[in-house]
């Protein structure tokens, strides 16, 4: 292996690749070649599958493989992404596309290319503005549940072709299920045939021959179409339709439609495409992360896909981002560097140009068989049933993502995503507060769970677990009057506050009313274990200043011994709980217990 490069740190951002490039050696290249070679066998069926899935000429989905697939190698962080098309994108990119033009249309592939630059150059800006923050914003369950609606309406824009049935295309997977009713005698049997011979056989090869099923399982299914031409008179009887020739070329030069119209057609759908792929390739970075003990940069991931699409929409690319698939791949096939990628893109070239022409013998009704395989593959039952036995604001997530992703996938998504920072902002705006009493040990100096131990009647002792931001002011403030209402007695309050990890200007004032209450009705508001940055934020905003410097006490010391003998002898004299060292050794005033 070769010494490192030792170059500025500025370079290793501009060119990320000089971090690996020193490793590259004879013995990484001869893995790399290997993982290349199997990763371009993969996505072969995949980006023809992917592509009709997208309304696009089936070379397309082979063409977001090549370019982008370097660049995202080149530029990202991970060693062992391979950017290329994807299910969700693809699907998305139909949806929000077909409305302003007839899929394979010239002016169609025009705004996909647009749609492309859009959501690359948002993807770049963000990298560059190091906002790759933002994707830990979208939940594991909107993921799940986007992904599950992406499935169905992935299988749902299939059935036509698997059944041979006559459909408008973009039809709502509802509408979908009413013409299959309305239209179940037309049924075609043939079409039908060659597509349950191909399901069946990618089910079965799947389980014996995982890598290489897709294909095997097109080529039965082909195969099945020519016998059944051959026995029942040939396609004017069967009418068993085909994907046809690809084109045996290089990524033909394009360029993107800029003008306003485009744009403001194709600007928020490209929004979407940006969050849905910054969250497949960040996503699928970090599982692979987790196996190759690599360390991911969120921010140059986004650098490094935003050039992927910008490129790509120049050489007849449409979106794309992190494979799943060819990625998992990439890593389990042997890849040592992200030059796997980029061979795997000079590969998929060369079999482009030997087996174009044999896609004229494919049939739909197979790509509909193996697309059925796909989205079944892409339903996470394990994390659904999880999610449904565990948490029902999770659930709740799971069911808004997928249903609206079923009656508008543009939106479906975003839904999600507002209803789950909504129960987060919900969650966090009420910190836990627990009700605690010294530990019983005499050297203790924490504070245990009430449990129905006696308390002190006139010194509140509670914890709170949590922020205390503008949000989360009223429940506090709520909790803290209660307090008043349940024991009037308890005018003093401390705070076990080592939980509470952040106070914002708010939380702050609210504590100083609440410091100027106690103090007004004879009692006072103290703190235990104050963290150093809310003990910051109180000293700089003068807030301190109102509650007490010397009523916060740090770590290990005893805040009884200050506070006891401002407590009401009166009370104590009477008082059985005797829960602080001090109540065993005299009142508060000074005088001995009897």
């Amino acid at each position: 292996m070769k010494n490192s490069i030792t170059c500025p740190l500025w370079l290793y951002k501009v060119f990320p690749f000089l971090r690996w490039w020193p490793t590259v050696s004879k013995a990484t290249t001869k893995a790399d070649l290997i993982a290349g070679l199997t990763g371009a066998m993969i996505v072969l069926p995949q980006g023809v599958a992917f592509a009709t899935i997208a309304g696009l000429p089936p070379e397309f989905g082979l063409y977001a493989a090549m370019v982008p697939a370097i660049m995202g190698a080149m530029f990202g962080s991970s060693w062992h992404l391979v950017s290329g098309p994807t299910t969700a994108i693809s699907i998305a990119v139909f949806a929000s596309v077909s409305p302003y033009a007839e899929p394979g249309s010239a002016h169609y592939i025009s705004l996909v290319l647009t749609l492309t630059f859009m959501a690359g150059l948002f993807q770049l800006i963000m990298g560059m503005a190091r906002m790759g923050v933002l994707v830990n914003f979208i939940s594991h369950t909107v993921v799940i549940g986007f992904t599950a609606g992406a499935a169905v309406l992935i299988a749902g824009s299939q059935i036509k072709n698997f059944l041979g049935l006559q459909m408008a295309r973009g039809l709502p997977f509802h509408e979908v299920l009413e013409q299959v009713y309305l239209q179940f005698d037309k049924i075609n049997p043939y079409v039908t045939a060659v597509g349950v011979v191909t399901l069946v056989s990618g089910i079965v090869l799947k389980k014996y021959m995982p890598k290489l099923y897709m294909i095997l399982a097109m080529v039965i299914g082909s195969v099945a179409a020519l016998i059944i031409n051959q026995m029942y008179g040939g396609t004017d009887v069967t009418h068993i339709k085909t994907v046809g020739a690809l084109s045996a070329s290089l990524p033909p030069l394009t360029h993107p439609d800029l003008s306003l119209t485009a744009i403001k057609q194709v600007l928020f759908p490209s929004l979407i495409v940006t969050m849905l792929a910054l969250t497949e390739a960040v996503s699928i970075s970090r599982a692979i992360a987790v196996k190759s003990e690599q360390r991911i940069d969120g921010n140059q991931e986004f650098i490094g896909q935003g050039l992927s699409n910008i490129f790509g929409s120049f050489f007849s690319s449409y979106a794309s981002s992190g494979s799943f698939n060819r990625s998992g791949v990439n890593y389990a096939a042997g890849a040592k560097t992200p030059l796997a990628a980029v061979y795997s893109s000079v590969f998929l070239v060369i079999i482009l140009l030997l087996v174009a022409s044999l896609a004229a013998y494919l049939p739909t009704a197979a790509m509909a068989g193996i697309l059925f395989l796909v989205a079944y593959g892409l339903i996470d039952f394990h994390h659904i049933h999880s999610i449904l036995h565990t948490s029902r604001q999770e659930t709740a997530i799971l069911a808004v993502t997928l249903i609206g992703t079923l009656v508008d996938l543009e939106k479906g998504i975003f839904l999600g995503i507002m209803l789950s920072l909504m129960l987060y902002l919900y969650r966090t705006s009420r910190p836990e507060v627990v009700s605690v009493v010294p530990d019983a040990e005499p050297d203790s100096y924490h504070y245990v769970p009430l449990n129905g131990s006696p308390e002190c009647p006139q010194l509140k002792i509670i914890r709170v677990h949590g922020s205390v931001f503008f949000g989360a002011v009223n429940h506090v403030q709520q909790v803290l009057l209660d307090v008043d209402e349940h024991n009037p007695q308890q005018k003093s309050l401390l705070l076990a506050s080592s939980g509470m990890s952040f106070v914002d200007v708010a939380g702050a004032e609210m504590l100083v009313q609440e410091a100027r209450r106690r103090k007004k009705i004879g009692g006072g508001l103290y703190f235990y274990r104050m963290q150093n940055d809310v003990h910051d934020l109180l000293v700089k905003g003068e807030y301190m200043e109102e509650i007490g410097e010397n009523n916060s006490f740090p770590a290990k010391s005893r805040p009884i011994d200050t506070i006891y003998p401002k407590l009401d002898s009166e009370i104590c004299r009477n008082c059985s709980a005797r829960i602080f060292a001090p109540c065993h050794q005299s009142l508060p005033n000074g005088e001995p217990r009897k």
